[in-house]
């Protein structure tokens, strides 16, 4: 499906080395993706070097962190990007995979097992929900990837993150602006901006790795319901 050595020449020039284990299981993760997507819809990019740089590339680049380690959930999953790459390239994370939609969820199930990971939680469940739940302050990092707005995805994360714990944002190139209009909304849930990674992937699409500290416990206000979180996003 994907072409191996390709990837493989790709994620070193980034610092990022695969073994040849992690390269078939990706590659496995590439066929059950393109195999699964014909009946439900999961991603809209199926060929294979759009997979490698614009799902896997980018995934390890965030997998490849320091900071991602122990307890990790991955909020609005969708098809497990970054969250299945980064239990394969970090097989003793304890991942949970974060996913409202059920058919997406019995898709992470089903891949799992054909990945043969182990040490995965599914939650179908929304997140703001989540965190009123056993997952509240429950993990070392939360990871969110095209979810929504910065101001947004912040009130969804931060609450699901235990003090001394991290929230990686995985943007676009306008994650600077959006860091910009939630500096204060992370504030007020406990966190605080550490640092911004700005990245190219092979394709020469544009990256920022935002990353925040949880530096006090999130108020038992936080989070909001859904539908005013989006409405009324803090500011």
């Amino acid at each position: 499906m994907i072409d191996k050595q390709r990837l493989a020449a790709k994620c070193a020039a980034e610092g990022v080395t695969l073994t040849g284990e992690m390269l078939d299981k990706l590659d496995k993760y590439a066929e059950c993706l393109v195999e699964y997507n014909q009946k439900v819809n999961l991603t809209a990019i199926t060929d294979p070097e759009g997979i490698e740089d614009k799902h896997f590339v980018d995934s390890l680049l965030f997998a490849s962190r320091p900071e991602v380690a122990g307890k990790l959930v991955d909020v609005g999953t969708g098809a497990g990007f970054p969250g299945v790459v980064a239990k394969i390239y970090k097989p003793e994370l304890e991942l949970t995979l974060m996913e409202p939609t059920g058919k997406r969820v019995d898709f992470l199930r089903w891949v799992c097992g054909e990945l043969g990971l182990t040490g995965v939680e599914f939650a179908k469940e929304r997140a703001e929900e989540a965190a009123r739940k056993q997952w509240r302050e429950a993990f070392d990092v939360a990871c969110a990837r095209a979810v929504a707005a910065l101001p947004v995805l912040s009130e969804y994360c931060l609450p699901l993150v235990k003090v001394g714990g991290v929230f990686i944002a995985l943007k676009g190139a306008s994650g600077e602006e959006e860091l910009a209009a939630a500096k204060n909304a992370i504030a007020k849930l406990g966190g605080a901006w550490k640092e911004t990674s700005r990245l190219k992937l092979p394709g020469g699409d544009e990256r920022c790795l935002i990353l925040c500290e949880k530096i006090s416990h999130t108020s038992t206000v936080y989070p909001r319901n859904g539908g005013k979180i989006a409405k009324a996003p803090l500011k």
